[in-house]
């Protein structure tokens, strides 16, 4: 009898507890969008959060396609409280996503806590926006729509009982022994009892990318003015300040469309009283009008912690948690009365006398200073989903008070998350590292936002020049002299070149807009990895100073240790761009299958090879595709008014026929949700030396803000 007493014992010690494996079912919620649920899902997600409503008509565009993955090889078990999700994932994939990464593109072999929090140097998972969303070299994306912080085993988690295990080696006689075996499956731990997955298909991964942002609302599509140049003045400058320093821009003959003002133009931050100091600006409106009428727009710094002085804190401390930071309440943004009180006062006095948008700071994390996990909130959602939300719901309601006037607005943001494709926010933070900064801009085309590599001081005049250079090919061109009080000319010796950066980017401003078109409504974002250009293929280079070509197409990578690119990307659909950094003379570029040829001379650089180029310091490596259309316009100090004509001459490059879509609305209100606006067609080609440009009428009751066009035939 002891025995079996004993045995029964045991028996129980090792049976799991509420383990439930869930069945799940698959439903086609958009054309190649798939959606399963799982257990309980909480009530408060993500996409509830960012407010995302599909753009469908871009979805219905796309058309449908296959079920990307075994639906029986995708797991979910909750086990005590909490789901475990498994994707299955071959030996050939390469992973790319799971949020704004600074490090590394490829993500597979990875260990991530996806958390909102500011950036620290290190790819864990801690980062300013920590989407939720992956995509396969396979060609298709996952999406798990949970505002907790979820950890996951990309390809790191080797079961016992799997079908396709890794080889069994032995460390003492094998040389090619790995401390880190294949694993077959992507794993996910969700703190909840249930959540909402979905499952993204191809055949590209470009493809599940735009079903992505599709899903989310399309990307944003900012005003015309957003596209041009800001300069964020020195943390106390007053009104008179602003004033000279936007003369200065215009003396000097650089562009400038907005300004930033830091937390001076408060009467006390951190915490904020959200009040105009009297002193520094007495006068608010008429500043912000003066401005106006110099066609500057003006941005203000805030964070969202409500000072016990400001004169709205008695309205909000009702709906206060019950934690400061920096002895300032934090608002529970999920209760409709107190949204109403906060957006209300950065409404009143701010919005409504012509203030163009808001830079909000500090709402990503650092435990140091942010509300902990242990608050608790009036609405009874955990601090952890209130940590994962908080920049999307700022960004959310400001924009709805933007809408509402029928005006545009694009803004600055610490914090994101996945659902937040839709809003016109421009992710930054306080890390500073060049070649991170562009790595970022990579993995901002995953993770459904937008990131600017700023310009703040520089060592150097060589490294001013040459973070401005990249600064300009990103989605926001921007000088934060928050505490440097740096300006486009402070090195003398590279001003002229600075200025001519500046000017190409306002040059270059149909072409960013139409792009950004693009994203809003076919979800294609507008800076993004080579992984997702078709005909792109890496092989593994030794390191190397010759000139040697490799042909790509004759040694296509066909396994995940293929070298990682990091700092060359696509900006549109047809620019390649290859920053330079600080003491480099040369650099590789790998070019995608087709010709390719420099942007600023229209000279063959290459067909579908690594090249090296020595592009001196006035320069940053650009190259435009076979057939490739740039469209541009005269330099000019500010962005084009609503409905002001300008002329656009047509850049064309190679030798194939070109065709773009050249978008076109007023460029300042949301009348494009209503069809008022258009794509242009234009089409050129080279018959006998000369080339041919057409570009399709006007449409009769449509926005119409293009003068006259000329082409220029840049290779000849």
């Amino acid at each position: 009898m002891k025995f079996l007493k004993y045995a029964f014992f045991s028996l129980v010690l090792f049976v799991p507890l509420n383990l439930q494996a869930q069945k799940l079912t698959w439903a086609e919620v958009e054309p190649g969008v798939w959606k399963a649920v799982a257990g309980k899902p909480e009530t408060f997600d993500l996409l509830k959060a960012a407010g995302a409503i599909p753009y469908h008509t871009g979805l219905v565009e796309m058309g449908t396609t296959d079920f990307p993955l075994t639906k029986t090889a995708i797991t979910a078990t909750i086990v005590d409280g909490k789901t475990y999700l498994r994707f299955p994932l071959d030996k050939s994939e390469q992973l790319y996503g799971f949020g704004l990464n600074f490090k590394t593109v490829h993500q597979r072999g990875k260990i991530l806590t996806l958390h909102v929090d500011n950036y620290a140097g290190k790819d864990d998972g801690h980062t300013h926006c920590p989407t939720p969303f992956y995509v396969s070299s396979k060609g298709y994306g996952v999406f798990i729509n949970s505002a907790r912080y979820i950890k996951v085993y990309a390809g790191t988690a080797v079961r016992l009982d799997s079908k396709t295990p890794p080889e069994i080696q032995d460390r003492n006689t094998d040389k090619n022994w790995k401390s880190h075996p294949y694993a077959d499956a992507v794993d996910m731990l969700v703190p909840a009892e249930g959540v909402e997955i979905y499952v993204f298909g191809g055949p590209t991964a470009m493809d599940a990318v735009r079903r992505y942002n599709l899903l989310n609302g399309g990307g944003c599509l900012p005003p015309r003015w957003g596209l041009g140049f800001t300069q964020r003045m020195q943390r106390l400058t007053d009104a008179a300040g602003a004033a000279v320093e936007a003369k200065a821009f215009e003396d000097k003959g650089y562009p400038l469309d907005f300004i930033g003002l830091e937390p001076g133009w408060q009467s006390k931050s951190y915490p904020c009283t959200f009040e105009w100091d009297k002193a520094r600006f007495p006068d608010p409106e008429k500043f912000v009008q003066d401005m106006l009428k110099k066609d500057i727009r003006i941005n203000l710094w805030t964070n969202p912690y409500v000072s016990p002085e400001a004169s709205v804190f008695p309205l909000i401390k009702p709906y206060a948690a019950t934690h400061t930071v920096w002895n300032g309440a934090v608002v529970d943004l999920t209760i409709p009365k107190a949204r109403d009180i906060f957006f209300g006062e950065l409404k009143k006095n701010k919005i409504d006398i012509g203030v163009s948008g808001y830079k909000m700071d500090e709402v990503d994390g650092g435990d140091t200073y942010l509300w902990p996990d242990v608050a608790v909130f009036p609405s009874g959602h955990s601090a952890e989903q209130m940590r994962q939300t908080y920049g999307l719901m700022m960004q959310r309601y400001i924009t709805e008070l933007y809408h509402q006037r029928n005006q545009r607005t694009y803004g600055l943001v610490r914090a994101s998350n996945g659902g937040g494709s839709l809003l016109p926010y421009v992710i930054y933070n306080d890390y500073y590292d060049h070649h991170d900064f562009i790595t970022a801009l990579i993995n901002s085309g995953f993770a459904g936002v937008l990131w600017t590599p700023e310009v703040r001081a520089s060592k150097t005049a060589e490294e001013w020049l040459r973070r401005f250079q990249s600064n300009i090919f990103s989605p926001m061109a921007m000088i934060n002299a928050w505490a440097s009080g740096t300006k486009p000319w402070t090195f003398p010796e590279v001003a002229e070149q600075v200025k001519q950066m500046a000017n190409l980017r306002m040059q270059m401003m149909p072409y960013w807009y139409s792009e950004f078109a693009k994203y809003h409504f076919q979800g294609i974002p507008p800076f993004r990895a080579m992984d997702l250009e078709p005909g792109f293929k890496v092989v593994e280079v030794a390191k190397s100073t010759s000139n040697k070509k490799v042909n790509l197409e004759e040694n296509p990578y066909e396994d995940v240790s293929a070298k990682e690119i990091k700092d060359q990307y696509m900006a549109g659909e047809n620019i390649l761009v290859a920053p330079m950094f600080t003491g480099q003379t040369s650099r590789t570029v790998i070019l995608p299958k087709g010709k390719w040829y420099d942007f600023y001379t229209g000279k063959l650089a290459g067909d579908g090879q690594m090249i090296t180029v020595t592009p001196g310091l006035d320069k940053i490596p650009v190259f435009v595709k076979d057939g490739g259309i740039i469209p541009m316009m005269p330099v000019m100090l500010h962005a084009p008014k609503a409905d002001q004509k300008v002329d656009i001459e047509v850049r064309y490059y190679g030798e194939k026929p070109g065709a773009y879509r050249l978008y076109d609305d007023d460029g300042e209100t949301f009348n494009y949700e209503k069809g008022n606006y258009s794509f242009r067609e234009i089409k050129v080609e080279r018959i006998n030396g000369e080339i041919t440009g057409h570009i399709s009428g006007a449409i009769t009751g449509k926005p119409n803000t293009i003068g006259k066009v000329t082409y220029k035939m840049m290779t000849e």
